[in-house]
């Protein structure tokens, strides 16, 4: 008797015998993933996740798994013909995602609420859930690759202006092999919304989502501020030496290498933000060459090299330090197997605690993982 081939989602079973869970936010991407594995005869099971308060989420745009979301979700479910289900996790949302967020603004830091959201809920809780369904795998509308090499790897995507790796840096090789993301080889998004308007979805043409979910029009200060009431407290603009500037309006509300909107002008040569110290409640400015950091250090590393991460005393890596930079050439040295010190070739600019640093081959598009910027010792 011939072995079975494997299906497109590296089963070896037809794919009607195989179950896969698909977390749908709602948007053209996961849509369109649940639409053709429903198509191509896998058994297809979405879920949607209630992350806040979706009564206040109604009338606002832009953001993930609101109630508007959740009805887009339930009606390509429908259409397709594949059970969707709902699952309210506002309560864990909101300890593993929406307190950190505040807590690390209020020390000064720069957070990534989406990276912690697909670590601490879809990639943790949600994972969980579609095992208990009996699902085979998982799969997901992230932009980003995963190929058999000697075990399952993490790659960019093909397509580098969807490539989402830098937010699922922290995916670990258990999740890893148990995720599939089959958008990621597509060359555009283009081609995911003629796939949409193929399958006859009403997200066709549905807008991406730009803000984080829980942050209305982009405005963090107001979020943290009903959370935790007084953290929008004045202070002191001070330059390197202690000297006083002005007045700032709460430390919330500046970012390491903001240079608008300081009200410091006509100082001389333009300052930017290159330290905040909640304790003594101070925006620390200076010029642009302050911003210059060679050496990061970095913690909870998650690593998905082949040999152990503390295997070696030093990594010659890429790495990316911002979503929104390319991945350079830098020197890792493990402390241990979560802690290392990452010395970049060339400094960066604007680099800030609570931001991660995401490790890539040299060459090629695998990603070996990565870790949380902090101040260090």
């Amino acid at each position: 008797m011939l072995d079975q081939p494997l299906n497109s989602l590296g089963f070896a079973k037809p794919p009607s015998e195989t179950r896969v869970v698909v977390a749908m936010s709602g948007g053209v991407d996961s849509s369109v993933v649940a639409a053709q594995l429903a198509e191509e005869g896998y058994d297809v099971v979405g879920v949607t996740l209630q992350l806040y308060d979706h009564g206040a989420a109604l009338a606002k745009k832009g953001a993930c798994c609101a109630g508007r979301d959740i009805h887009d979700a339930a009606r390509v479910a429908e259409l397709m013909g594949f059970p969707h289900y709902v699952l309210d996790y506002e309560n864990t949302f909101r300890e593993a995602v929406i307190e950190e967020f505040a807590d690390a603004y209020l020390a000064g830091a720069t957070p990534v609420p989406c990276i912690r959201c697909n670590e601490r809920v879809k990639f943790k809780d949600l994972l969980a859930t579609a095992k208990d369904l009996n699902a085979d795998c998982m799969a997901t509308g992230h932009y980003i690759q995963r190929k058999v090499g000697a075990g399952s790897e993490l790659h960019m995507a093909t397509d580098p202006n969807r490539d989402q790796s830098y937010f699922l840096f922290s995916t670990t090789q258990e999740q890893l092999d148990y995720l599939r993301f089959p958008l990621g080889h597509l060359a555009s998004k283009a081609e995911t919304r003629a796939l949409a308007a193929k399958y006859g979805l009403s997200v066709a043409d549905k807008p991406d989502s730009q803000d984080i979910c829980f942050v209305p029009n982009g405005n963090y200060a107001a979020v943290i501020e009903k959370l935790r009431p007084g953290a929008a407290d004045p202070g002191d603009i001070v330059d390197q030496t202690g000297r006083v500037l002005g007045q700032h309006r709460g430390v919330i509300h500046y970012t390491i290498g903001q240079r608008k909107g300081l009200g410091i002008g006509g100082l001389g040569d333009p300052l930017y933000v290159v330290k905040l110290d909640p304790a003594l409640r101070q925006v620390i400015v200076g010029p642009k060459e302050a911003l210059s950091t060679r050496v990061v250090p970095l913690r909870e590393i998650n690593w998905l090299g082949d040999a152990a991460f503390d295997s070696r005393d030093e990594w010659h890596l890429n790495v990316k330090v911002r979503s929104t930079r390319p991945p350079r050439p830098a020197v890792v040295r493990p402390i241990s197997a979560t802690e290392a010190t990452v010395e970049l070739l060339d400094p960066e600019d604007g680099i800030s605690p609570g931001q991660a640093c995401v490790f890539y081959a040299p060459e090629g598009s695998r990603v070996f993982g990565g870790g949380w910027i902090w101040r260090g010792k």
